[in-house]
Formats: C-alpha cells, sequence, structure tokens
C-alpha cells in the first residue's frame, strides 16, 4: 500500500490507523465512542496522525470511515476530510473487518471470508453481522449471510437475550410460547408485549448479527436473560460448552442447519433443539458446532466457485475459541490456506488498518470500489 491513507475506525472500541509508505501506524485504543472523552481522544489522535503524514512529506490523500453516518467517527472523519480537501470515503464494517487480514498478511488475488459480529451497518441499510464476503482488490461481494432474525425493541434486544430467544421461537412458528417460558423472568406483560410487537413487526428491525444468535441461544437455556457488560451472553454460552468439552471432547454438532441457494444459513434446526434440551452445557456445544461447520461449508462451497485457496476471518465473534478452532479445523481439512487477524484482535479494535486498505484500493482504482454483486435480502 503506497498511498497514505487515514483511517478512524468505527464506534466501540474506537482506534485510528495511518496506513503510510506501506506500514500501519496506530493510535492508542480510545474505547468506545458513547463515552464523550474517547470522542475527544479520537479527535486529538487524527490531527496528530495528519500532522504526522504532513511531516513524512506525504500528506493525508484520503479519510475512511464507517458506512453508518451517526458514528462520531464518521462525521469527524467527513469533517476533517472537507478540511484537508480530500475525499472521505465510506467502507462497510464487515468489509473492513476482512480487509484487516488482507492488510495485515498481505494477502494478494482473491479471498473469501467470513466476518462474524453484533452488528455493522450494511450497504442495503440493514444491520449486518454473520457475513460470508468475496473480497478481490477494489471489488467485493456479499456471497451468503445468517438468517436474518428479528429485534424486538431494537437495540433493546441486544441487552436482553431473552428477546432474541423469543425472536427465534416466532421465527419457528412457536409464538405462543415466549410468554410461558420468560413470563416468570421477565414479567408476563413484558413477555406478552414482545410477542405482541414480533407478530406486528413493531420495531423488529431484522439482523443477519452472529452476536444475536449467540443471545438466542443463551437465552434459550437460560443461561443468560439480561446482559450487564457487552458479550455476556455469548461468554457465557462459550463457558458452558468449554466446560463440557473438557468432560467429553467427542461431543457432537447438532444437527438441522440449513443452506440455502440464496446465501442464507438458517439454524433456526439447530435452536430449536436447545429449548428442550436437558443438558445445557452439551447443547451449547452442538450449537457452537453446528454454527461453525455450517459457516466453514459456505465458505468451502464459496471458495470453490471463485477459484481462490485464501480463507480469511474477522470480527470479534471469533475471539470464542470454540468457535474459530472448530471454523479453522474444518477449513484446513478442506486444503485452505487460512488467515486470522494480527495483533490488534478480530474486533473493531483492529478494524481501522481494514478501512484504510479498502480506501487505498478504491483510490488506485476508483471505478471499482462498489459491491460487484449481493444476495438478495431475505426475511
Amino acid at each position: 500500500m503506497t498511498t497514505s491513507v487515514l483511517a478512524v475506525g468505527a464506534w466501540l472500541k474506537n482506534a485510528a490507523c495511518l496506513v503510510l509508505d506501506g506500514r500501519a501506524h496506530w493510535s492508542p485504543v480510545h474505547g468506545d465512542l458513547s463515552d464523550p472523552q474517547a470522542c475527544v481522544k479520537l479527535e486529538h489522535s487524527v490531527m496528530a496522525l495528519v500532522q504526522q503524514a504532513a511531516e513524512a512529506g506525504a500528506p493525508v490523500q484520503a479519510i475512511a470511515h464507517d458506512l453508518h453516518p451517526d458514528f462520531f467517527s464518521t462525521r469527524l472523519a467527513i469533517a476533517t476530510a472537507e478540511a484537508l480537501g480530500v475525499p472521505a470515503i465510506g467502507v462497510q464494517h464487515h468489509h473492513a473487518h476482512l480487509a484487516a487480514v488482507i492488510a495485515e498478511h498481505g494477502i494478494e488475488g482473491p479471498v473469501v471470508g467470513l466476518a462474524l459480529d453484533g452488528v455493522g451497518l450494511g450497504t442495503d441499510g440493514t444491520p449486518w453481522g454473520g457475513e460470508l464476503l468475496w473480497l478481490d482488490g477494489a471489488q467485493w461481494a456479499r456471497l451468503g449471510h445468517l438468517q436474518p432474525l428479528a429485534l424486538p425493541g431494537g437495540d433493546r434486544a441486544a441487552r436482553e437475550p431473552w428477546r432474541m430467544a423469543a425472536s427465534a421461537l416466532h421465527a419457528m412458528g412457536r409464538a405462543d410460547q415466549i410468554v410461558p417460558r420468560f413470563g416468570l423472568k421477565v414479567g408476563e406483560a413484558v413477555a406478552a408485549g414482545v410477542h405482541q410487537m414480533l407478530d406486528k413487526g413493531l420495531n423488529c428491525p431484522k439482523t443477519s448479527s452472529a452476536g444475536r444468535w449467540f443471545d438466542a441461544a443463551a437465552g434459550a437455556l437460560g443461561l443468560c436473560h439480561h446482559q450487564q457488560d457487552e458479550a455476556q451472553a455469548a461468554i457465557a454460552l462459550e463457558q458452558a460448552a468449554t466446560r463440557a468439552l473438557a468432560l467429553q471432547p467427542g461431543l457432537p454438532p447438532l444437527p438441522g442447519a440449513v443452506l440455502h441457494a440464496d446465501g442464507r444459513i438458517d439454524l433456526r434446526p439447530v435452536l430449536a433443539q436447545l429449548f428442550d434440551a436437558t443438558d445445557a452445557d452439551a447443547a451449547a456445544v452442538g450449537f457452537h458446532l453446528a454454527l461453525a461447520d455450517a459457516l466453514a461449508l459456505a465458505l468451502i462451497a464459496a471458495v470453490t466457485e471463485r477459484g481462490t485457496r485464501s480463507a480469511t476471518l474477522g470480527g470479534g465473534c471469533f475471539f470464542n475459541r470454540v468457535l474459530r478452532d472448530r471454523t479453522v479445523r474444518r477449513l484446513t481439512d478442506a486444503r485452505l490456506d487460512v488467515y486470522l487477524h494480527g495483533p490488534q484482535g478480530c474486533g473493531d479494535a483492529g478494524l481501522a488498518i481494514g478501512q484504510a486498505w479498502v480506501a487505498a484500493q478504491q483510490l488506485q482504482n476508483p471505478r471499482a470500489h462498489i459491491p460487484v454483486e449481493e444476495t438478495v435480502s431475505c426475511a
């Protein structure tokens, strides 16, 4: 990468990155931009990195940012780009996650990758988070994604995993079980309200987020109904799976995952078994392995179709060791070259280098910066 590009990261665990003369220069991690102090620190870092590029005789040529228009980082990028007279380039969140892996490893040629996290705005305006993408230079395509689930109550559903479990029941045609299953935990009136919300589609945006599927699984098994900390439900689910695997390493995946021709990876038949499980820890293993196997099968099919052997894995869900190890094993067994994140981690703290890489590709080939194709958005 020979261009001088500054990227400002996204919202969570924000960090900025200046790519100058092919080297990445990172700011400190500022934290989540819901904290005003983190916003101030990001602004100072951006000013310092702009100055660093100017003093090196390679002024910033573009500023990359997330697609979400309301992020402080996005607004700062646009304002700074206007002040410098350079383009501000929006980069789709999951595209950036996988591009970060490409940049860190110096991968050349096309790749197919899985980007799994809590949420990121998609090019269709909906929240993504369980994505199968193809990347080749400035071009990219969304090849597949996890079956979307409704978010009853919008962002509140991300804080209350029982709502995601209720959403899954509704998506399975078992909505009449929502109140009996969750009424005692959250209050019958609240559970009935969520049921009604799902029936009417009121404040229920749909998301392909892998994080929300983990929430639904944790809620179904009764491991976590309300989250006090980020990824609390997913961590509880991983801990349950780890306990079971320590006692019984050969536990199998749960059956039933469906790979649809339109690119959807549907885990509803897998999740249905969690609501009836008598051993929560063993069921947690089964869910993890079923998810990993379905994702790996979808990626293997995609690399065969696209004529590449390079597979990349990015996004915060790959902090989950059970998911990561199983997915990597399945891909390496298929003789793929598998690339994981670098020292900045697989989460949003390492996102900015991917944004910078994408922006640099677009500067070099400005006519090829849009997705060349996308799967049809499916309910």
